[in-house]
């Protein structure tokens, strides 16, 4: 159950959108709760569809990841000030669609598997200055155990974007940088080869917490 709830939120973390922009008044709260409801409502219209193409699945993530999500600073952030500065303008950009790839296939299979789970969003997000905030949710399992979650949301140009997700104590962020660091050293500190290999390993890791 732990490893369907990490999963559960990273892929509601993915997929923070438009929605919010609608309300007159964007914050950290209302940029969750509306695209958690807009997006469990979603899968119970197609979820059946999805399960037979994948693909429109991912495609419909990442239509509405690209302005949410801080793509950019996630992969800055996993990759590590040491490597982020040796990194060529390609190379990072490389990077940056192969992690959103990364993740849109490793956590949206996994969204798949929700199955009606309670999910509570607490109502006031800890603002720790004006440009940062963490908003708190709940998601209760079938035997009523409790897993909380605690999204990291930064101001950027204007809009609340997710910066990083704790999950029952699991920092994500942490994880996928010690998956980089380790990666890197198994290949020899060759940039390229973990850029290009980046969905195999996060596959890999999956597989590995899963057992």
């Amino acid at each position: 159950m732990l490893r369907f709830i990490r999963n559960l939120g990273l892929a509601v973390m993915m997929v923070l959108p438009v929605w919010a922009q609608a309300n007159t008044v964007e914050t950290p709260y209302t940029v969750v709760k509306n695209t958690t409801d807009a997006l469990l409502a979603d899968l119970k219209v197609n979820k059946e569809n999805y399960k037979q193409n994948p693909q429109l699945f991912y495609q419909a993530m990442n239509n509405i990841l690209a302005p949410v999500v801080d793509v950019e600073g996630i992969s800055r952030s996993v990759m590590t000030v040491r490597f982020a500065n040796q990194a060529s303008p390609e190379q990072m950009a490389r990077f940056q669609e192969n992690f959103k790839q990364g993740l849109m296939q490793f956590y949206g299979n996994a969204l798949l598997e929700y199955n009606n789970q309670s999910i509570r969003i607490l109502p006031e997000a800890r603002q720790r200055n004006p440009k940062r905030a963490e908003v708190q949710m709940e998601v209760t399992d079938t035997n009523g155990t409790v897993y909380p979650m605690s999204y990291t949301m930064e101001l950027k140009n204007g809009h609340w974007q997710v910066r990083n997700v704790i999950i029952n104590g699991i920092n994500i962020g942490k994880l996928f940088r010690d998956q980089f660091a380790e990666a890197m050293q198994k290949n020899r500190n060759n940039l390229d080869l973990v850029i290009n290999d980046w969905a195999n390993i996060v596959g890999k890791a999956k597989e590995g917490n899963s057992k």
